[in-house]
């Protein structure tokens, strides 16, 4: 499957959006880098400050549709630019047989989950990977679930990371992306988009230091798909029995895709 730049252009995408500037695809990625190394530290309370804490009840949300199985045989789970562990820790907490793989770009996004599973005293069912999800370094059929929360917006190649969560997934496992969405309650959404713009970077610089992350994480959010157009992304990627599920007025969506 093509990407929309791909689309757009006719042919292979050079070129690709960070915040408001036009990038090469392959520049995005080191982009990206900086700036979740930037915010690594301070990147849950930054999430807690910048949603209310709903992020909290989003993920959940999340592992709630999941359902993840309490017994029985071993449950593979692959969590995708979670680095920090917030979805991971869920998921170990809904399931004693669940063994989670964290997969991310960024090692200092990992070395913040990593301290945070040995805290919890997580550290031998949940494991760290330094990994690119557009070219995962995990066998085909390799998990029964994978996950991404407010990550897939953020990879350079949507289509190729989709199509790498499908290949290491096994028959009849599920892929779960929980991403920001597009509002749809009149009136919401232009209070969304002034507390996007005026409020969250703000709050970057005055928690974080620095209001240029926060600012690239708004205009991503913008630029990413409805919810009707990643669903048919999921299908072009093989997912069968695509759904979703729209949450707070649809300023995020839970999109389920199975492989069958």
């Amino acid at each position: 499957m093509r990407s929309p730049e791909e689309r757009a252009s006719g042919g292979t995408a050079r070129t690709t959006h960070f915040g408001d500037r036009t990038v090469g695809i392959d520049e995005k990625q080191g982009l990206v880098d900086e700036v979740f190394a930037q915010v690594a530290g301070r990147y849950d309370l930054m999430n807690d400050l910048m949603s209310g804490g709903l992020h909290r009840l989003w993920k959940s949300a999340l592992v709630d549709w999941l359902s993840p199985p309490a017994a029985g045989r071993p449950f593979r789970v692959l969590d995708l630019a979670g680095g920090t562990g917030d979805v991971a820790f869920r998921i170990a907490g809904r399931s004693e047989v669940a063994s989670i793989t964290v997969a991310d770009i960024n090692p200092a996004m990992l070395d913040v989950g990593r301290a945070r599973a040995a805290d919890r005293g997580l550290a031998r069912r949940v494991s760290f990977a330094e990994a690119n999800a557009e070219s995962l370094p995990f066998a085909d059929a390799s998990f029964d679930a994978v996950t991404i929360a407010f990550g897939i917006r953020n990879v350079p190649r949507i289509d190729a990371a989709l199509e790498e969560m499908h290949r290491v997934l096994a028959i009849g496992g599920r892929a779960m992306v929980l991403e920001f969405s597009t509002v749809d309650i009149a009136g919401l959404d232009r209070l969304y988009d002034l507390y996007a713009d005026l409020v969250i970077p703000q709050l970057g610089a005055l928690v974080a230091g620095d209001a240029e992350p926060y600012r690239y994480l708004v205009e991503s959010i913008r630029r990413f798909p409805n919810p009707d157009r990643f669903a048919g992304m999921m299908r072009a990627a093989g997912f069968d029995r695509v759904a979703w599920r729209s949450l707070s007025g649809g300023i995020v969506a839970i999109h389920s895709g199975w492989k069958l």
